[in-house]
């Protein structure tokens, strides 16, 4: 896959990590200092998902397409870094514009960099980061950010679905078939509620992306909100300290903006007094 050169919105990569656990000799329950001659074996990348985002509400697609992309290391007689799966990794990531991700700034894009270095890839091409998680934590205070939580709060359709526990791990990284499926349902639906909880935070967002700097035609644009849509309901004004703006609600996604002229013209604003 390679980028379109003309297009008049973001590509946006929803993708999620499944991880296998660092096996290493311990000599108590409670040793949590393992010591890298005690490491049996490293981590690895069992299975990946991905889809390019759409818009629940409106179905557009932010992407070539909306189709759940899977990869995982069933078919292999060992656990391995495995390239071929990475590299399917690296042509999404390098193909996106933004990337969706539940912890992904902390977790799942510095594991994808670390297995792209030991693979021998180059850094894919940069992209733009929105972590729900993120939005969580700055505009709420929930009582957990997790996504089962999260999901189970406030999704519809879609919400992250439990697994077997550590056994699921254990049992795919053995080769058991029935492991590989249930991993393959779970990692898929990891994604699946993630772009709906994204559509549900977006209006909180106090750090929006604007979908519409990435169009083709911005001089032919008329007001658009940071999600794209020209939905736009006027709804008084935006007062600050530079001035007065009229305020707008999207009737999209519901956040709010404000247009960039001022009210209060040059003339005005030296007769207005200001705290010293």
């Amino acid at each position: 896959m390679s980028k379109k050169k003309e297009k008049n919105k973001p590509w946006i990569l929803v993708y999620d990590l499944e991880t296998s656990p660092i096996l290493g000799w311990v000599w108590s329950l409670w040793e949590n200092n393992l010591a890298l001659n005690q490491i049996e074996k490293d981590w690895e990348i069992l299975s990946f998902s991905a889809k390019w985002y759409q818009d629940p509400k409106t179905k557009e697609v932010y992407g070539p397409h909306n189709n759940i992309i899977y990869m995982d290391q069933r078919n292999n007689k060992e656990i391995i870094n495995d390239k071929k799966m990475l590299k399917a990794l690296w042509d999404l990531v390098n193909d996106s514009d933004i990337v969706l991700t539940q912890n992904g700034v902390s977790f799942d894009n510095k594991k994808l960099a670390a297995k792209f270095l030991e693979a021998g890839l180059t850094p894919p091409s940069p992209s733009r980061q929105i972590d729900t998680k993120k939005i969580m934590s700055s505009a709420f205070a929930l009582t957990s950010n997790k996504l089962e939580y999260a999901t189970e709060k406030f999704n519809i359709k879609f919400k992250k679905i439990k697994n077997s526990g550590f056994s699921l791990w254990t049992r795919c990284m053995k080769g058991e078939l029935k492991a590989w499926k249930e991993m393959e349902k779970y990692n898929k639906y990891d994604i699946l509620s993630l772009e709906e909880l994204h559509h549900r935070l977006a209006p909180w967002n106090k750090n929006p992306i604007n979908f519409s700097m990435y169009r083709n035609d911005l001089d032919k644009l008329d007001l658009r909100c940071t999600c794209g849509s020209s939905n736009l309901q006027r709804r008084g004004f935006s007062v600050t300290t530079a001035g007065k703006f009229t305020r707008y609600q999207c009737q999209d996604c519901g956040s709010w903006g404000r247009d960039k002229d001022n009210f209060i013209d040059k003339h005005t604003k030296k007769q207005l007094i200001t705290k010293a």
